[in-house]
Order: structure tokens, then C-alpha cells, then sequence
């Protein structure tokens, strides 16, 4: 097991980096800024860069036909058109607790949204995992979470994994894709504290699981089936927070990073710390699904 390296894509310096995405129509990947109050496109092909100011914090971007995104914000997910930069509220999620945010989430082969919320402050047991259908009704699959965080379907679509970050513990589900149904079937891989703590994931065409583990400077590999780590994209700063697939063969990895919770003496020592991150892991990854919404 060797580490695979990896370099900045783009130095964004974000105080909390999250949500990356790729955007397979317009050949751009895309990342948030929570505590920014926007997000990243950043062009495949040429590097060019634009960011996109909201009213809100934004936790996650998904691919719509057209210019349309659907994006997780703090008290519910509301549709962004990358043309007119203007945002339509959606649906409330958690919108009567003030402190309440959106966090990580994703789409089901259905075309569901998946996501999570939390309090800013990090309260134990405030957040809930909700799954949205098409006609925008909200079920709460997943109660009493305190850091809702990384999601990702089996190849086969019969396995749903999930994170709650402090748990410090990937969970696998039994999934019904049919009718959105998660039943809990154990738990499949554990981080030791002296590793991080797991954040956002994503999963290869094995059915590995890689884990952006927060404290942790790396992305880690896991084969959900053994529960051991089979390999690291190593980063020179601490706090690493998403990852998706990208590219026009979904070969690379994009990784995002936080300058969140480091002190100045810290920041100093990892001044890359907020910078997106890109890395070759030698595998693919599987295409996301769509909202429906």
C-alpha cells in the first residue's frame, strides 16, 4: 500500500471548503465555500474560475439539465441558475432551528436528494438525515445525527453508506431503491482517532470507499466488505473534507480542505490549508445520479 499523491488544483484558501462536484455536461468541477456564502466552477479545459455569490451558506451542488443546480443551504435546498445567478427557494429543512445548516448529500439512482443537517455549533443528536422525492416531500430517514456527512450507494445499488462524523464510523444500510427504504445492517469500517475523523466520501467502480478524514491529512481508502484500509492520497494540510470523481473518464479525484479549526501557528505551518486539492488514484469512479426535483 503506497501513498498516491496529490496537487492544488485551484489555491481557493477556503475557510471551509466542501461539496465537490463534477458537472459532466459543462466539463467544470464544482466546490463550495460554507462560511463563504458561495460556491466554485472551475473549467476542465482551460482553469478558468468563477465564483458565484448566494445569500446563503451553501453545503452542496447538484447537476441539473441545463444551467440549473440544485444546492443544500443553511434551513433547506433551493435551485440556483448559473445564468441569471439568481436562487429559488425550494423546501425548509430544519429552517425553525436558527443554528440548523444543510451538510453533505447526494442523489439516488431514483433521482431522491439525500441530506443532511446540523447545528453550526456542532450539538449532539440535532440533525437528521432526510431523503426528498420528486414532489418534494421530506422523510426523515436517519434521526438524532450530530455532523451528517458522507453518503454513497453500492455499484450493485443494494448498499447505502452513511456517515455521522463523531461516530467516527462508516454505517451500511440495506437500500430498496424502489421505495427509498434504509434498514441498518452494521457498521463497516472505523477510523481510529489518531487518523481523523471521517467526512465526505466517495466510491469506485470496486465498491471502495474513499474517506476524506478530517484531522487526518489524507484521503483514505477502505474496502467496506473487510473493513481494513487499503491505501492513502496523502495532502500537506490536516483538515480534508470532501471528494468526488471528476474528469471526462471520472479518473481523478477532487479534494477539498478547510482552514476551519486551525490556530495561526497552525496555518502558518499548512499554509495550503482551503485549497482544492486533484490526485490520480489509479481507479475510477461511478457516475452520479440527477435530482428529479
Amino acid at each position: 500500500m503506497h501513498d498516491i499523491e496529490a496537487t492544488v488544483l485551484y489555491p481557493s484558501q477556503c475557510y471551509l471548503g466542501e461539496g465537490p462536484m463534477w458537472h459532466a455536461e459543462r466539463k467544470s468541477c464544482f466546490w463550495t465555500n460554507i462560511e463563504g456564502f458561495g460556491f466554485y466552477e472551475y473549467e476542465w479545459a482551460s482553469g478558468k474560475t468563477e465564483f458565484y455569490e448566494t445569500p446563503y451558506r451553501v453545503s452542496l451542488i447538484l447537476q441539473c439539465p441545463g444551467d440549473e443546480l440544485i444546492i443544500g443551504v443553511q434551513g433547506g435546498l433551493a435551485r440556483f441558475d448559473l445564468e441569471s445567478k439568481t436562487t429559488t427557494w425550494l423546501l425548509d429543512l430544519d429552517k425553525q432551528f436558527p443554528n440548523s445548516r444543510c451538510n453533505d448529500g447526494a442523489c439516488d439512482s431514483v433521482g431522491r436528494v439525500w441530506i443532511g443537517t446540523m447545528d453550526r455549533n456542532f450539538k449532539p443528536g440535532a440533525g437528521s438525515l432526510y431523503c426528498i422525492d420528486e414532489d418534494l416531500k421530506a422523510q426523515r430517514k436517519v434521526e438524532r445525527t450530530t455532523i451528517s456527512n458522507g453518503m454513497a450507494w453500492s455499484p450493485d445499488n443494494h448498499i447505502f453508506y452513511y456517515i455521522d462524523t463523531p461516530t467516527q464510523k462508516v454505517q451500511s444500510y440495506d437500500f430498496d431503491a424502489g421505495t427509498g427504504s434504509i434498514h441498518f445492517r452494521k457498521d463497516v469500517i472505523t477510523v481510529s482517532n489518531n487518523e481523523g475523523s471521517p467526512d465526505g466520501m466517495a466510491i469506485d467502480e470496486e465498491g471502495m470507499l474513499w474517506v476524506a478524514q478530517w484531522g487526518g491529512h489524507g484521503i483514505y481508502r477502505w474496502n467496506p466488505h473487510t473493513g481494513k484500509q487499503i491505501g492513502k492520497i496523502s495532502l500537506p494540510v490536516p483538515n480534508v473534507s470532501s471528494c468526488a470523481f471528476v474528469g471526462d473518464k471520472l479518473e481523478y479525484l477532487l479534494i477539498t480542505t478547510a482552514a476551519q479549526d486551525l490556530n495561526p501557528d497552525e496555518l502558518k505551518e499548512f499554509p495550503r490549508s482551503g485549497d482544492v486539492f486533484i490526485a490520480q488514484p489509479g481507479v475510477r469512479g461511478l457516475p452520479v445520479n440527477y435530482p428529479t426535483i
